[in-house]
């Protein structure tokens, strides 16, 4: 089994891509057989910015540019797709969205015409999602910020296109709390990450098959 795991951080000494490395290091643990890639967008300079050629896209009117096409390449080889992000203003970087508005494009990602049904394409793909977060539980419960990031991400763009959002994960308190408690979450993430699968594919409902989250979010 293979893993997509994306990475959307300036700084490869961050928390962010330790917490991808040891998604990653659980993923090969699990099981000597899975394999893993790690796409750092930031070191390998993606544009994140939706223009005239993805808007041709969008309408159907051109092939999706070299470097679309390319990560569109990256998740059709993969079993599982894993997004390590940090948290801001209550939602991913701009860099990780901007992956999203170019690569999940119509035409791959779904098919949409004013004159006939949307066609889910990405049935097949499972997500996981591991946000990191510097507020703790409390302020995202009082605030209804858990559930907006859910509405927004786990639904409004996954969902759209019939991707599977097997886990979604907050590690909070990411400014004091200690590193290690965070890290051996993200290993726990990998080495579960296929069992996770599964299972999803087995109840036909995520819900039922996601562990409970750090910190009891």
């Amino acid at each position: 089994m293979h893993a997509l795991i994306v990475v959307a951080h300036h700084d490869p000494q961050s928390l962010t891509h330790s917490l991808a490395r040891h998604v990653a290091e659980g993923v090969s643990g699990a099981n000597p057989d899975n394999s893993f890639e790690i796409a750092d967008l930031w070191a390998q300079g993606f544009d994140p910015r939706f223009g005239a050629a993805d808007l041709a896209v969008h309408h159907r009117q051109a092939p999706p540019p070299a470097d679309v096409a390319a990560e569109q390449s990256r998740i059709d080889r993969a079993d599982a797709l894993v997004l390590v992000y940090p948290v801001y203003w209550w939602s991913m970087p701009a860099l990780l969205k901007g992956w999203i508005d170019r690569v999940f494009a119509n035409g791959w990602a779904f098919d949409f015409s004013a004159d006939a049904k949307l066609e889910k394409k990405l049935r097949h793909l499972r997500v996981h999602l591991v946000g990191i977060g510097g507020a703790d539980a409390g302020t995202y419960a009082r605030h209804g910020y858990a559930d907006a990031m859910k509405t927004q991400i786990d639904h409004g763009i996954f969902d759209y296109c019939g991707a599977s959002v097997v886990t979604s994960e907050l590690l909070l308190d990411s400014e004091i709390q200690e590193p290690t408690v965070h890290l051996e979450a993200a290993r726990v993430i990998g080495r579960d990450l296929f069992d996770a699968s599964r299972c999803s594919d087995a109840a036909q409902d995520v819900h039922h098959c996601q562990p409970a989250s750090v910190n009891a979010f």
